[in-house]
């Protein structure tokens, strides 16, 4: 039986080698031909019909793509089907083709999970299937592939860890994982890869520092590690691998060391060196010149100092320089240097300590550069006239320098200027109307100088622009036709804080595309033409500050996507239209300071007290109670009913007598009950309630520690429930402190004649004698159900409770709300007061937080009343004829020049507000021990933009970030933040933000962050 089945045995395996070598076995074998039907059946997506051949009326070998071997017919050899728009997923028996040399998928729409097997192609040299959407991880049994010479998985979605057998891969001579969503270290094992020559491992999450042991690829032309999260030194062996051509290692942000001295000599072959957005240190190697093929050098964004090499300017096949957001120090002589850099084509040092003037020389610089950046350095005196000589540029950034005296006129004669950034300058004189000959111009920000005169019309030319921001200067004259006709305007318009005058043109409407338009603070007058109904892509106005008049302007009706809108000190007259609350993106709305008269919409908009302001409207009525707003009116009777009117009338009037005797009786009663220690009287006090000091002893439970909420400066502040009625916070004044009666009276004054939404309520005061016969003085407050903000960010105990049971945390939002609040409080003490009202101790606990967590300042103890618009307004101030020499406010957040003896300003608040910013989101105090003389919390954040903003925020925020998509949202809502808190606490007053501006700003990042949680899903 045994020799039966052996015998049966043999027989087949003899007939099916007859059948693999037989002249017919072709079509007898059947194994690829079914792989690749497979293959065909998988794709659902194929757009160019490139299947259509792969039919039974054809040998599979003359599909199309498919390619098979001489030698042994009928085997698949090569899968070549790159770009086709194929869609669909990679079907597991491609692991039969065990012929495959070749599988070229690149450029398609695969989708799904690498089939493990793949790893059953041992013939298998080159893999590409870059620019799809496979997923999942990359199959850990490739190693078995041991031919494989490419490996190329580029662009596609896959994601876990790099496999340390892919190190065991002996021929592999190109490794490509980029752009993928990869995690872990690198492993070692690569550095096992003897012949490799490209290893591309860039935009993925890859952490770690890089191993050393990649320094034994001797034959690495390419390394490409750039954003990831990899950190610690460079191995200064790596600069040791003189094949190097690339090198690539940007925006990792936290990789250290230094560049070596000598990399010229070690990487000689070097053609770019690519380092920016790190924490490298030391100075630029002038021995980079012995790099002779060296094209582009990008170090920016990174802690390096000293001087720019002059020998950079041997180098002529450089094209691109980046050096900017350094700390490198140097004149501009080195641009006299680069004229020998005949492909020079990207020059970019912007934000170093770069000092003196623009030589003549630079128009000696390559014919071929087209992008000049230099923005945020301490250039001084006049743009040379031979600027013009570079005709091909198309990147001009002088931005946040010291350049002065006038635009030159050759600046027309760059014709191929794209965008054009000359903000924040000393520039004077009149805007050039050669401009006006940059007709692909498509950015122009010429904000923040001293221009004058009128606009000019030629940059009606300029038709493709996009941005045009002309804010902050002097010029005058009305708005020209032409440029507002310019319907390519699409992201910003502004002409705001300037002296524009006439009325807004009809041609607005022409502004079809344009998101924002600001003509905020100018002398603009009339009605508002109908025609700006027609721009329908708007979604911030802001025209506050003008001389505007009419009925508020039925056309802003359609724009459906307003976001910001603002329309305050103008002079608008009648009704708020009710489509005002019908507009349901509309976040900010500013209709103060006008003469709207009647009733205020409840609805959309209006039930966010934080995101309206009507005040300075004396005849508006009703609308949300938090407004509040008197009542409005019941509509008159009509005259059939006046008869009923008259007997009402009457009636009333009788019971109005009656309610008048009671009265007098109880008044006259209570005076005789009233003890020797009874309220005395104030001249401030007459419009508030009066409080006896008996009564608040009974509200407060005689002062009880169990009602205790607080300890301020010149008081003790207690929870009181005045005669079972609703819950008040009562301020005791501590009288034995100096100036503790000045503050009361201040407090007294200020509050008394205010009111906004964002401002502590301030209901009633005591003046009075206490038992023991010392006099007594007392504030009565709304009571703030959730406390000071101070108590949210710096609770006295760890996860201190809130009583409910959870720990308080303040979310990203809402700190962002509880900012704009405090912010818009600010603002109205500044602009919406009159005399406008400086604030002077803004600090975390003198803002309390209501039922809905809405801010409100309060504590205006330290408050000052600005009677003019002086010198003292604006925070400019001589030193010797100061008269307020004491240092007022809380230590951390006074402003410097508070200290040097200058009165209080409005300024001074901007300065605590930003200090106050940055802790609401590092939460630091600015008095913290790590702050010494020469460190505060100001310089401590500025010196974390941009590369080490997440290292320096509130751990609790992170809870926030579930995922990178939301890592990344945190992070740049983060840096814009913490750039509003800076600007606001620049040391020197006149450099800082106004809360206007911090309030615009403040919106958009919350609208940015917004828009951002809904596109992710979170």
């Amino acid at each position: 039986m045994g020799k039966l089945l052996l015998l049966l045995l043999n027989s087949a395996l003899l007939w099916c080698w007859i059948l693999i070598t037989s002249p017919g076995a072709c079509s007898q074998n059947e194994t690829d031909r079914l792989a690749l039907v497979s293959f065909r059946n998988a794709i659902h997506e194929d757009p160019y019909g490139v299947l259509s051949s792969w039919n039974d009326s054809t040998h599979h070998c003359e599909w199309r793509g498919v390619l098979c071997s001489k030698r042994h017919p009928g085997r698949v050899t090569s899968l070549i089907l790159r770009s086709q728009g194929l869609g669909g997923f990679l079907s597991p028996h491609i692991g039969n083709l065990s012929f495959l040399r070749f599988m070229v998928l690149q450029n398609n729409s695969f989708r799904g999970e690498i089939p493990p097997q793949i790893s059953n192609l041992l013939q298998l040299r080159y893999l590409y299937i870059s620019n799809n959407s496979f997923g999942g991880p990359i199959p850990s049994n490739l190693s078995r592939c041991s031919n494989l010479r490419m490996l190329n998985l580029i662009d596609n979605q896959l994601v876990g860890r790099i496999h340390s057998n892919l190190g065991s891969l002996p021929r592999l001579e190109a490794l490509g994982l980029s752009k993928n969503s990869l995690v872990g270290p690198i492993p070692p094992s690569i550095g096992n890869l003897s012949l490799l020559q490209q290893l591309s491992l860039a935009y993925n999450t890859l952490h770690g520092e890089i191993p050393e042991e990649l320094s034994r690829l001797e034959r690495l032309t390419l390394l490409q590690l750039l954003s990831n999260k990899l950190t610690g030194e460079i191995p200064p062996s790596i600069f040791n691998i003189s094949s190097i051509i690339y090198f690539f290692v940007s925006w990792n942000r936290l990789l250290t060391g230094t560049i070596p001295s000598d990399i010229g000599t070690t990487l000689p072959s070097l053609r770019v060196l690519a380092a920016s957005n790190n924490l490298l240190i030391g100075t630029i190697p002038s021995s980079l010149h012995n790099a002779t093929s060296l094209e582009a050098l990008s170090i920016s964004s990174n802690s390096f100092h000293g001087p720019i090499p002059k020998t950079l300017g041997r180098l002529k096949s450089l094209r691109w320089i980046s050096l900017s957001f350094n700390q490198l120090q140097d004149d501009l002589s080195f641009i006299s240097s680069l004229a020998n850099c005949s492909n020079l084509e990207i020059l970019s040092i912007g934000s170093n300590l770069i000092q003196g003037s623009l030589p003549r020389s630079i128009s000696n610089l390559s014919a071929s550069i087209n992008q000049f950046n230099m923005p945020n350095n301490q250039i001084q005196g006049t743009m040379p006239l031979t600027l013009g000589n570079l005709f091909n540029l198309s990147f001009l950034n002088l931005e946040e320098n010291f350049l002065t005296g006038r635009i030159p006129h050759s600046i027309g004669a760059l014709y191929n200027l794209q965008q054009l950034y000359l903000a924040r300058n000393m520039f004077t004189g009149e805007i050039p109307s050669s401009i006006g000959n940059m007709t692909l111009l498509n950015v122009l920000h010429l904000e923040s100088n001293n221009f004058q005169g009128s606009i000019p019309r030629s940059l009606g030319n300029c038709m493709q622009l996009i941005e045009l921001d002309l804010s902050n200067n002097s010029l005058s004259g009305p708005i020209p036709v032409e440029i507002m006709e310019l319907s390519s305007l699409s992201i910003v318009f502004s002409l705001a804080h300037n002296n524009l005058s006439g009325s807004l043109p009809v041609q607005v409407g022409s502004l079809k595309n344009l998101g924002t338009l600001d003509l905020s603070y100018n002398k603009l007058s009339g009605l508002i033409p109908a025609s700006i109904s027609e721009c329908l892509s708007l979604e911030w106005l802001y025209l506050e500050a003008n001389s505007f008049q009419g009925q508020m302007p039925q056309a802003l009706q359609p724009l459906r996507g307003l976001e910001n809108l603002d329309l305050s000190n103008n002079n608008f007259s009648g009704p708020i239209p009710s489509f005002l609350a019908e507009l349901s993106l509309l976040k900010y709305l500013n209709l103060s300071f006008n003469e709207l008269e009647g009733q205020v919409p409840e609805g959309g908009v209006f039930r966010n007290a934080s995101a309206v302001s009507v005040s300075g409207n004396r005849k508006l009525c009703g609308g949300a109670l938090i407004l509040n707003l008197p009542l409005c009116k019941s509509p008159s009777s009509n005259k059939s009913s006046s008869t009923k009117a008259i007997v009402i009338s009457v009636v009333a009037g009788s019971l109005l007598c009656l309610a008048l005797l009671f009265l007098s009786i109880f008044c006259y009663h209570k005076k005789k009950q009233t003890p020797t220690n009874a309220s005395t009287s104030l001249s401030f006090e007459n419009q508030f309630l009066r409080i006896s000091y008996e009564e608040l002893l009974r509200a407060t439970n005689r002062f009880s520690e169990t009602n205790l909420i607080g300890k301020g400066r010149y008081g003790t502040v207690y929870k009181g429930i005045l005669d079972g009625c609703a819950t008040m916070a009562v301020k005791v004044l501590n009288l034995t402190r100096r100036d503790a009666l000045r503050s009361f009276v201040s407090e007294c004054q200020t509050l008394g004649t205010i009111r906004h939404r964002n401002l502590v309520k301030i209901l009633s005061v005591c003046s009075s004698i206490d038992f023991h016969g010392n006099d007594f003085k007392a504030l009565i407050y709304e009571f703030m159900a959730n406390g000071s903000l101070e108590e949210w960010l710096h609770p006295r105990t760890i996860g201190q409770d809130d009583g409910s049971g959870e720990s308080r945390n303040l979310r990203l939002v809402q700190r962002l709300n509880i900012a704009i609040d405090i912010a818009t409080a600010i603002e109205y003490l500044h602009k919406g007061c009159n005399p406008m009202i400086v604030h002077g101790d803004l600090k975390p606990s003198n803002v309390l937080l209501d039922n809905d967590m809405v801010a409100r300042v309060g504590d205006f103890g330290l408050a000052k009343i600005i009677s003019t618009m002086s010198a003292e307004a604006i925070g400019v101030h001589d030193q010797g004829n100061s008269t307020s020499t004491a240092v007022r406010g809380s230590i951390g957040y006074v402003p410097p020049e508070y200290g040097m003896g200058h009165k209080v300003s409005t300024l001074g608040d901007a300065y605590s507000y930003g200090i106050l910013l940055l802790e609401m989101f590092t939460r630091k105090r600015p008095t913290e021990e790590a702050f010494g003389n020469s460190f505060n919390l100001h310089s401590f954040v500025q010196m974390a933009l941009q590369d080490q903003v997440m290292e320096i925020v509130d751990l609790s925020l992170w809870s926030e970030a579930g995922d990178q998509q939301q890592h990344i949202k945190i992070r740049d809502c983060m840096i814009s933040i913490f750039e509003v808190g800076v600007a606001c606490s620049m040391e020197t007053p006149t450099d800082r933000m106004d809360m206007t501006e911090v309030i615009k700003r403040l919106y958009s990042i919350k609208a940015s962050y917004e828009t951002k949680e809904r596109r992710t899903g979170t």
